[in-house]
């Protein structure tokens, strides 16, 4: 059997920009940056006091109030986009297909919010105070296993952990489960909430955070010369893959092909890339061979754009060494200008504003970019959303340890 061909039937999204897709799509085409300060704890003594944080958020919107107390924060997230992405894709889960749909959901910390709780119980209280449900609201995989539970989901199921790379690498290892015929139908994505003291702290001893606390809105500024760090973000986004034919006997709405995948290692060092950006270049390729597309083929470029030194300078080589002069004349841009990193959800959230670019034609901005730098010198999108027939678009992430990986979405002509 050759490669079946993938597309995409459903979106959901709780994120710094919203919580539906919509709401979204209009923040994130205008530039509006969804960055504030940290005030759910005390940081007077951090050198960051900003996050882009998901705000007006109710699981019981979702949820039973009994199943919603069983789960850490990023479940709750990844539950409430799953909701979402599998009402828009109108998926009806039975008896007669649910061993063919899987679910495929990552976190690339998991519930560390739960874990610091329940050891101040364990400091404070002794052993007896610990929460028999420590362990399942911890763990990562436990989205896509809650995921599955509630909506009755029995095909492969797992968890990519590859730090700011595993909603990327979820969506590829979901579409690769289907292009093989082990699934029709994957629910696939990634989910993260590490707001919290301890990974703030974490992030900030490695100086790899801004500290732009004066302006928050302006503090993320992907591949700017000014660019001093990122800005912590959480959410999640997850969506509904299914085998064109499936999708097309149903009468789905498709709003993309997911056309080819990349993955590859750095084998460089803990978090700093590869400077020249061979890995993440391979990774690029390898989705480009992948889906039968040539570099000139490519429309634009959803970065992983993190706001920091080493990444933007890297990153710029890479494109450059896939594209090589074609990247000139390629679209860029990064989100996370305005969503702030979410790590484990970072590329399922651009993945799916990838996607809606495709289907609309249009190109949301790298906000912030003020002062170029000449290490960076591609085109951007700088601060205002571009309207360009965009027929083929790369998403691409890159995770601590040197893990990378890239997605081809293509327009769907029905």
């Amino acid at each position: 059997m050759g490669k079946r061909k993938v597309v995409v039937t459903g979106l959901g999204v709780i994120c710094p920009l919203g919580n539906d897709i919509n709401t979204f799509w209009n923040n994130l085409i205008r530039g509006k940056s969804g960055v504030s300060y940290i005030e759910e704890f005390d940081v007077s003594d951090y050198p960051t006091k900003i996050a882009a944080k998901v705000r007006n958020f109710d699981p019981l919107d979702y949820l039973d109030h009994k199943e919603a107390r069983r789960m850490d924060r990023f479940m709750l997230f990844a539950c409430a986009a799953a909701r979402q992405a599998l009402e828009d894709a109108e998926l009806v889960i039975d008896y007669r297909n649910a061993g063919r749909v899987g679910v495929w959901v990552g976190s690339g910390i998991g519930g560390l919010a739960t874990c610091e709780k329940q050891h101040v119980n364990l400091l404070k209280k002794g052993a007896g105070s610990v929460s028999p449900f420590l362990i399942p609201m911890m763990i990562p995989n436990m989205a896509a296993g809650q995921i599955s539970i509630l909506c009755g989901a029995k095909g492969p199921n797992g968890c990519s952990v590859t730090a700011c790379a595993t909603g990327t690498h979820s969506i590829g290892d979901a579409f690769r489960l289907i292009q093989r015929g082990d699934a029709d139908v994957m629910i696939t994505g990634g989910a993260e909430a590490c707001i919290t003291p301890l990974a703030v702290a974490g992030f900030c001893a490695m100086k790899a955070l801004s500290t732009r606390n004066s302006d928050p809105h302006r503090a993320s500024r992907p591949f700017d010369a000014g660019r001093d760090g990122f800005v912590m973000g959480e959410g999640a986004g997850i969506v509904v893959l299914e085998e064109i034919n499936h999708a097309l006997n149903r009468g789905a709405k498709i709003y993309a092909e997911v056309a080819g995948y990349g993955a590859t290692g750095d084998a460089y060092h803990i978090v700093q890339p590869d400077p020249e950006g061979e890995g993440a270049a391979r990774a690029f390729t390898m989705a480009l061979e992948d889906a039968g597309v040539s570099p000139e083929e490519v429309d634009y470029i959803n970065a992983h754009g993190t706001s920091t030194v080493i990444n933007d300078a890297m990153e710029t080589k890479a494109i450059k060494r896939a594209l090589k002069d074609h990247a000139y004349r390629v679209s860029v841009s990064s989100i996370k200008s305005m969503t702030g990193h979410m790590l484990g959800a970072a590329g399922a959230v651009e993945f799916i504003a990838t996607t809606l670019s495709c289907q609309n034609n249009l190109i949301p901005p790298t906000i912030n970019y003020d002062d170029p730098d000449p290490e960076c010198d591609l085109d951007y999108v700088p601060n205002t959303s571009q309207e360009k027939e965009v027929n083929v678009a790369i998403t691409d992430s890159l995770g601590f340890g040197g893990h990378n990986a890239a997605l081809v979405v293509k327009k769907f002509h029905g």
